[in-house]
């Protein structure tokens, strides 16, 4: 069982920045899995948002964060971070880490563990 328990969520104001960590719980080693992050805007679908492979070695963005976002790991610390840079608007997108047991991967399907989210507001 994958326990991912997300944190640094908040408000900040458009261009601004922000790190979001996920952190495994308990007994939960990431070192082999894929991790990725996910948001959801308020009456939207979940959007992928970033990936990376269980060394780090590889990363994937969608066009719409790419160049602002950046995702990394650090096995040791058990910890997977989401920084974000130039920030656009948005209201109470919440965003999810995610674990896969597969090669990085950009659709919800592969993963098969989630966290609760943490929220984001950026304003204007």
């Amino acid at each position: 069982q994958v326990q991912l328990v997300e944190s640094g969520g908040g408000l900040v104001q458009a261009g601004g920045s922000l790190r979001l960590s996920c952190a495994a719980s308990g007994r939960t080693f990431i070192s082999s899995y894929t991790m990725g992050w996910f948001r959801q805007a308020p009456g939207k679908e979940r959007e992928f948002v970033a990936a990376i492979s269980w060394n780090g070695g590889s990363m994937n963005y969608p066009n719409s964060v790419k160049g602002r976002f950046t995702i990394s790991r650090d096995n040791a610390k058990n910890t997977v971070y989401l920084q974000m840079n130039s920030l656009k608007t948005e209201v109470s997108v919440v965003y999810y880490c995610a674990a896969a047991v597969a090669q990085i991967a950009t659709m919800e399907s592969p993963y098969g563990y989630w966290g609760q989210g943490t929220q984001v507001t950026v304003s204007s």
